[in-house]
């Protein structure tokens, strides 16, 4: 199917859009940008601006100055109304798929959100962040540049996150701390019983990744463990 994209919303020159995407009134997507297949992209989104940077670059994208690694967005996302994600500045700030990103919350530069992450209501990336699938992150939370959210992590509203947050963890407060594991979460993704008890203990960083868990988790979180802080 082909996009319905509001003629109020200004598309500049480098974005590239795939199929299926709802574009909303007064949004302004500039490149370089990759977009895939049916997103909801609602009123007055912007993506694409250049990172925070007091004295960095500010060019003018929606009249073809380009600059920046780009931003690339998978498929089936929702992007709420007031949501910003910005460029990136050493790598492409990357969201991807069926991730949902209520209003007001905040993509810094060179950030990486998995697949299946919420975004709730005014929470705010920090550049640098990572975001491993399956997270939820409550509104109003903040992290901090360079953060680590790990895989199904759940963190609490209002939480400021400093540092690594375990994955499948329940995190909450200010400063954020650790306070127990996500069970839901691990339900969702089909973790129970004993797999499901083995990771409380993975979560205090005493063992490692559990046996027992479905392929697709365990792969998850080993790339988790490989995975090391950006720089």
């Amino acid at each position: 199917m082909g996009n319905r994209i509001h003629p109020t919303a200004v598309i500049g020159p480098g974005v590239e859009i795939g199929e299926d995407n709802v574009i909303g009134p007064y949004t302004v997507i500039v490149g370089p940008c990759v977009i895939g297949d049916g997103n909801w992209i609602g009123p007055h989104v912007s993506i694409g601006s250049p990172a925070e940077f007091r004295g960095g670059p500010h060019p003018a994208a929606w009249d073809g100055e380009l600059d920046g690694f780009g931003i690339e967005i998978g498929s089936r996302n929702y992007f709420r109304e007031f949501v910003t994600v910005h460029q990136g500045t050493k790598r492409k700030t990357s969201v991807g798929d069926d991730s949902y990103l209520l209003v007001y919350s905040h993509v810094g530069h060179d950030s990486t959100l998995g697949n299946g992450v919420t975004l709730s209501s005014a929470a705010q990336l920090g550049g640098h962040t990572q975001v491993g699938a399956y997270a939820n992150i409550g509104m109003g939370v903040m992290v901090h540049q360079f953060g680590r959210i790990g895989p199904g992590a759940m963190v609490g509203m209002g939480a400021s996150v400093r540092r690594e947050v375990p994955p499948f963890s329940i995190t909450v407060g200010n400063p954020a701390r650790t306070t127990g594991i996500n069970e839901i979460g691990l339900s969702r993704v089909g973790v129970n019983g004993a797999a499901a008890a083995a990771m409380g203990e993975y979560v205090k960083g005493r063992t490692p990744v559990p046996d027992g868990l479905p392929d697709d988790i365990a792969e998850l979180l080993a790339a988790w463990e490989r995975s090391a802080p950006v720089a």
